[in-house]
């Protein structure tokens, strides 16, 4: 049995999607923004009290993007992986990791708009900078699918893979405090990917503690 440690609307939430989308048999353990992380029976399956983390057949892993790689080369087929020698292996590893980086810009707003509690420690120069790298990510998505080729639809020519579902994902995050609207190709993609049912099998369910408490952060100025 897989075992997935899962906090609703963080990175975990990348590793359930493409779960969802492989079909396999799994299990979630679902953690708070508490201590719980740091105790010490959970550290001993992620050492740094972070998620997500996964067991599976009596091993542990960590790191969102390496169990997706992982996951991908054991258990997946193309579209949905593509592995040394296919056509696009270059671009899945692209677009696979390039969700990294719009997390990061993420990551640093959620903590101006959400972990800074008080004004006083808040950057309006910060949070003005982190929108713009997320504009500018979102304008390196729409250039990828504005590519003249024949069914663009997804990130990669060959169909919807876990490119797909880690730069989504990083998306879904970042539009709680940028939108997509001045991007076209982003917008229509975005709404193509969410509307599959491992994606809606993603979101928080129940009665969760959840990072974000609204649907959209704006603009904040001192």
């Amino acid at each position: 049995m897989i075992t997935l440690h899962h906090v609703p609307q963080s990175r975990s939430m990348r590793v359930l999607w493409l779960l969802g989308e492989l079909d396999l048999p799994f299990q979630v353990v679902s953690h708070g923004l508490d201590k719980g992380l740091r105790d010490p029976e959970y550290l001993t399956v992620s050492p740094a009290g972070r998620v997500p983390a996964l067991e599976i057949d009596g091993e542990r892993m960590f790191e969102s993007l390496a169990i997706v790689q992982y996951l991908c080369e054991r258990y997946a087929e193309a579209p949905l992986y593509q592995g040394p020698g296919d056509i696009d292996r270059m671009a899945w590893l692209v677009w696979v990791q390039f969700a990294e980086t719009i997390s990061q810009h993420t990551s640093s707003l959620a903590q101006q708009h959400i972990a800074l509690r008080e004004d006083h420690m808040r950057s309006p120069t910060v949070m003005r900078i982190e929108a713009k790298r997320i504009e500018n990510c979102y304008a390196a998505i729409e250039a990828r699918l504005s590519t003249p080729v024949e069914n663009r639809d997804y990130l990669l020519t060959g169909g919807f893979s876990a490119a797909d579902v880690c730069t989504g994902q990083a998306v879904y995050m970042a539009r709680h405090f940028v939108s997509t609207d001045a991007f076209p190709e982003v917008s229509a993609w975005y709404e193509r990917i969410t509307e599959r049912p491992a994606f809606q099998a993603s979101l928080p369910q129940g009665e969760v503690m959840n990072v974000f408490e609204r649907d959209f952060y704006p603009p904040w100025d001192s």
